[in-house]
């Protein structure tokens, strides 16, 4: 228990220190996000509302940044993340609400694919070392190591234009009406699977790689030597022993990269253009937009602070030495 205890406060200090430099960064980038706006809107919006939008906007100049910084934690204990200046007068929430699930659905089903195939595979690979399948080693290394957007350009050149088999940007059909019908959802799977097998591609690699070292240290252990003694059958050491020992330090990566997830895949939203939180973070980050920068780092950060503790409280049920006092 005080494992556990000790662990949710390092966390809750983790996520005050997060939450504070997810308040300072934007303040201290150059450039007026107010003006930028009044620019954006010319003929909606008067320069004479300047004033009124800085203080809407907690950037008063009048006040220190002590207080724009209680404000700021007041209304985020209640639940409000100002409104956004590229989507005026949008408030965050709805932003991020509407791209949240994008980026869930395609980022998570692409890395939960990764990591199974992976991990099946590696293991597969560290346990039968020295056959023709570990060739699939360095080719899948190969493609993980192509930076991810030359990656993804030469599918969409390949995939896209020169066989027309899927789209080559968005993340829907712009003609149907987003509903839950076979028709809706079928156009999300048909527009997502070519940046989710990009996905795919370029992280399997760090899977099996993983999952195979694992195996072939595992193999060599004494349990492993033992059930083989006992006479148990080769796929039953392979998936009751060693691949059931090899598999801890898999989870708790799979965990933390489920945290990430909810950050999206900033550069494949940019190169698909498609409509996820990390393509909504690249076009707040050019117009200066402070309060959906500070919403979606905010969202990011708690999602990889909740999958950290995941991971930790998981380890330590699977693992019980890691909750022994030192």
């Amino acid at each position: 228990m005080r494992f556990f205890l000790r662990r949710v406060g390092f966390y809750l200090i983790t996520l005050w220190a997060a939450v504070t430099i997810n308040f300072v960064i934007p303040r201290i980038m150059p450039g007026d996000p107010v003006s930028a706006l009044i620019a954006k809107n010319q003929g909606r919006i008067s320069t004479d509302a300047a004033a009124s939008l800085r203080t809407l906007f907690g950037l008063d100049q009048e006040s220190t940044l002590w207080d724009q910084y209680v404000d700021y934690w007041r209304l985020l204990l209640s639940g409000d993340l100002g409104i956004s200046f590229t989507y005026f007068p949008t408030p965050v929430s709805e932003v991020i609400a509407q791209a949240l699930p994008w980026t869930v659905g395609l980022v998570g089903i692409a890395t939960l694919l990764s990591f199974t195939i992976g991990t099946l595979v590696g293991a597969g690979i560290g346990w039968r070392r020295g056959t023709w399948a570990d060739s699939l080693l360095p080719i899948s290394t190969f493609f993980s190591a192509v930076p991810y957007f030359w990656l993804a350009l030469i599918a969409i050149s390949i995939f896209s234009v020169t066989l027309g088999w899927f789209p080559a940007s968005g993340s829907y059909d712009r003609n149907l009406v987003p509903e839950l019908s076979w028709e809706f959802i079928g156009s999300v799977i048909y527009y997502g699977t070519l940046p989710a097998i990009t996905i795919v591609i370029a992280s399997v690699a760090g899977w099996m790689l993983g999952m195979r070292n694992m195996m072939v240290t595992v193999s060599s252990e004494d349990y492993v030597t033992v059930a083989h003694a006992k006479g148990l059958s080769e796929r039953k050491v392979l998936w009751g022993y060693a691949a059931r020992n090899s598999i801890l330090p898999q989870i708790s990566s799979f965990a933390l990269s489920l945290g990430f997830i909810v950050g999206g895949t900033l550069v494949m939203e940019i190169v698909f253009s498609y409509q996820g939180i990390g393509y909504f973070l690249f076009t707040a980050v050019a117009a200066k937009d402070y309060p959906l920068m500070q919403g979606i780092f905010l969202v990011i950060t708690i999602a990889v602070l909740v999958a950290n503790i995941a991971a930790d409280f998981a380890y330590g049920v699977l693992d019980p030495r890691t909750r022994q006092e030192g």
